[in-house]
């Protein structure tokens, strides 16, 4: 069966790069299109035998500024040719899913949530830099498009029970859910564009205590503001793992309890994970997959009850969820997991339920089921072969 996978753009690495790395697994004969590729941000995409890239490369920084062309997306897509493929899987949370097909072709959509800044999380958007460069009507002719857009996958697949709810809400559109495969570290530590010295790392190890710890982006929507706030109040320490556009406005209000690594490597990461309390998560994530990451090293995890953290983590056995994103729920959560212990077994019982192979035999099932009795079941099945 001749397979295209498909997706938004190929700039960097997260949950969502892991996903296109398992399905290359299972495809490994299958091209990667996107709109805009950086090689040097993304050379895990190096494994894919072809990256077909849009009109959109050409342009000069598009590549890393893609969110200033927003207006062009829904161009960059349509504009493909899937004619020669029998199934095309689109991984997406913008506009991968409004790539055209002709009736041979089957469009599956992995969706990871409905365009965040065009609908859950529009205001939050609306404060940063995203829609502030977007005209009012340019939203409108977005919105719109959006829509016409979800109608395109043939099936579209729910990565958490959040999204799913949220495809049906803002698509009208059913939805299975298949959780993203979130394997241990050594799984990817090849494909990770992390740099920093190792000896700085592993000092740090050496010469701090056990910690609570934060993995992820340095943006707004990750609410880490509300992280140094609440550790500055409790004095206790706390290790910030990631970089982005918040760091130096996070590390000017940061007192000496809060120690920022940067970037590091999967290595180092995972000594990083061993050393820990606790992962924390004050944000509403889509699935979360550092949540089930953390797990898998057996450390519990603190998140917000929201998104999907109601997934990942079972409230009292594998962590500890709260109800607000503020600093007093937050401080109420982490007193109360002072209290408690957990069973480090548990925690990595559950991680191993969102597994490379459990995603790949799920994956299988929900396509021969699609397909029943057409002629691409047999193709279907063999692809799976190992």
């Amino acid at each position: 069966m001749k397979t295209a996978i498909v997706y938004d753009r190929v700039n960097k690495w997260g949950g969502a790069e892991r996903v296109l790395l398992a399905l290359h697994k299972i495809f490994p004969e299958a091209p990667l299109y996107t709109s805009v590729y950086d090689e040097k941000r993304a050379s895990w995409a190096k494994a894919f035998p072809k990256v077909y890239t849009s009109f959109l490369q050409k342009i000069p920084f598009a590549k890393n500024n893609h969110e200033l062309f927003a207006p062009l997306m829904p161009i960059a897509f349509e504009q493909f040719n899937f004619d020669e493929y029998d199934l095309v899987i689109s991984v997406t949370s913008e506009a991968a899913k409004g790539i055209i097909t002709k009736p041979h072709t089957f469009h599956l959509c992995y969706m990871l949530t409905p365009t965040r800044y065009l609908w859950s999380h529009y205001t939050t958007y609306l404060k940063g830099v995203t829609l502030k460069v977007l005209a009012s009507p340019v939203i409108k002719y977005l919105r719109n498009w959006d829509k016409i857009a979800a109608t395109r996958p043939d099936k579209i697949i729910a990565i958490s029970t959040e999204v799913k709810k949220r495809i049906k809400k803002y698509y009208n559109r059913d939805s299975e859910i298949i959780f993203p495969p979130a394997d241990s570290l050594a799984s990817y530590h090849k494909n990770r564009l992390l740099r920093v010295s190792s000896k700085t790392s592993r000092r740090f190890l050496l010469d701090t205590q056990p910690y609570y710890l934060y993995v992820g982006r340095l943006v707004g929507y990750k609410k880490v503001d509300l992280l140094v706030n609440t550790f500055n109040d409790l004095n206790k320490k706390l290790v910030i793992v990631g970089t982005g556009y918040e760091v130096n406005s996070l590390k000017s209000k940061s007192r000496n309890n809060i120690k920022f690594l940067g970037e590091i490597d999967e290595s180092e990461l995972k000594r990083i994970y061993l050393k820990a309390k606790a992962l924390i998560m004050p944000q509403e994530e889509d699935f979360g997959i550092v949540a089930v990451e953390a797990q898998s090293f057996g450390v519990p995890v603190i998140a917000y009850k929201k998104g999907g953290a109601c997934d990942t983590v079972i409230d009292g056995v594998t962590g500890v969820l709260f109800d607000e994103q503020n600093e007093a729920s937050l401080t109420s959560a982490i007193e109360k997991f002072d209290k408690m212990s957990f069973n480090r077994r548990a925690l990595i019982d559950n991680a191993k339920k969102f597994s490379f192979e459990i995603f790949q035999k799920k994956l299988q099932r929900s396509l021969v089921r699609t397909f029943g009795g057409r002629r691409w079941r047999n193709k279907t099945l063999a692809s799976f072969k190992k």
